[in-house]
């Protein structure tokens, strides 16, 4: 289904049994898990809760309870979340060469000349568009060993600069995403390398495991500032899809935690890498990728092929799976960029915003009343969006915020 209009294309997941707790697509979500992941990370000194906002006055212009945003422009300094994947799963492969589990081994055990003589330092490669690669070079240089980072064609110069001052190696390749992952995982075996990468394929699944365990943690701090402030847990999630582990992850830590009463998930994909948008209407199970160049401005989802563990977790829970254009991303900076009076003022970059963008547009939108009322985006909806980056390539952020580009047309 599309709008003429906006070009937004959706499609509803009504697979049977999709709000039915299946136990062995997110056990490794439960809360207890993610629990451990987040009491290691806290030993790190950057470590810091991100802030809850509630946008109150925008929820009430769009006619809905409650808008929150979890904004991961503040995550360590890094202006993105993309750390606590990339850090956890360093800290698991260096706990599994000593043969021990995360709760028996302190940083400061992982930054001895004991453990350093034990095995050396070692090599982490990844391909990124910035923000992960940004995320794994920090923890790699955090905890004493090298990073290799590879870019996709079209990578902001900005962002492959922030990469290197973590001192890691990182180049810009002629490869779109996921060709750079194959690329990234040829050059890790040829130099004895680990490839730390944030997707899953066949026989690579416990490293992708650490990092959406890492992500989860948003989610964990999410619930525990509700549960503290006394007030109800989001009825709907808007979460961005690249190769879906964010997503997957999010999706994962909720139905652990309230099950059959969790919220509804609205998968959101930039339509130029919308590989989870076009798995669902090709309706045959399984997923499928989407090639090409994937001109976005929403780099951090420029990704075309999903992580096979995300596309299970959401294919069952997914309530639906929008396609977006650049603008609907352009316009949710904006909105969170010049806020309702009352409002706290956001910084969001392309990938985080683009949910705030999507709900204003169905909210305002009458040729979405279908997707509207499908979603039950009413007076009753508290809805969650999560600011996954700030301006991370601060000049393209000026472009769209101060001069208007990808202007949305209603």
């Amino acid at each position: 289904m599309a709008d003429s209009k906006s070009q937004i294309q959706w499609i509803r997941n009504d697979k049977t049994g999709k709000n039915s707790y299946k136990e062995e697509l997110t056990t490794f979500l439960n809360p207890s898990h993610i629990n451990h992941a987040l009491q290691w990370l806290k030993q790190m000194e950057e470590y810091q809760e991100t802030p809850l906002v509630y946008l109150k006055k925008l929820a009430g212009l769009m006619g809905v309870q409650d808008i929150l945003i979890k904004d991961e422009s503040h995550r360590f300094d890094l202006n993105a979340f993309k750390v606590l994947g990339g850090a956890y799963a360093v800290v698991r492969v260096l706990c599994e060469r000593l043969g021990k589990e995360p709760e028996e081994v302190s940083l400061k055990e992982l930054l001895s000349e004991d453990t350093r003589k034990k095995f050396g330092e070692i090599l982490f490669v990844t391909a990124t568009d910035g923000n992960h690669g940004h995320g794994l070079a920090w923890a790699a240089n955090k905890l004493g060993h090298k990073a290799h980072i590879f870019m996709p064609k079209g990578s902001s110069l900005f962002r492959l600069k922030r990469i290197q001052k973590e001192g890691a190696t990182a180049e810009i390749t002629d490869l779109n995403y996921d060709d750079a992952v194959r690329y990234s995982q040829e050059y890790a075996e040829q130099n004895s390398g680990i490839v730390v990468q944030d997707t899953a394929w066949e026989n690579y699944e416990k490293i992708p495991g650490w990092i959406m365990q890492g992500y989860a943690i948003m989610a964990n701090e999410i619930i525990m500032e509700i549960e503290k402030d006394e007030r109800k847990p989001p009825t709907h999630i808007m979460l961005q899809a690249g190769v879906g582990s964010f997503a997957a992850a999010i999706v994962g830590y909720f139905v652990e935690k309230y099950r059959e009463n969790a919220p509804k998930f609205i998968i959101v994909e930039p339509d130029q890498a919308d590989c989870y948008y076009r798995s669902a209407k090709i309706n045959d199970g399984l997923p499928h990728a989407v090639g090409g160049d994937m001109n976005t401005i929403m780099a951090g989802l420029a990704c075309g092929e999903p992580n096979l563990v995300g596309w299970k977790i959401i294919n069952h829970y997914a309530a639906a799976y929008i396609s977006c254009p650049d603008e609907i991303a352009a316009r949710g900076m904006r909105i969170l960029a010049a806020p309702l009076d009352g409002d706290e003022i956001i910084i969001s970059g392309e990938s985080g915003a683009v949910g705030v963008g999507l709900l204003s547009v169905i909210m305002e939108n009458a040729s979405l009343k279908e997707l509207k009322d499908h979603l039950e985006l009413d007076e009753n909806a508290r809805v969650l969006c999560i600011n996954t980056e700030g301006d991370t390539d601060p000049e393209h952020y000026r472009k769209v915020v101060w001069d208007g580009k990808n202007p949305y047309e209603a």
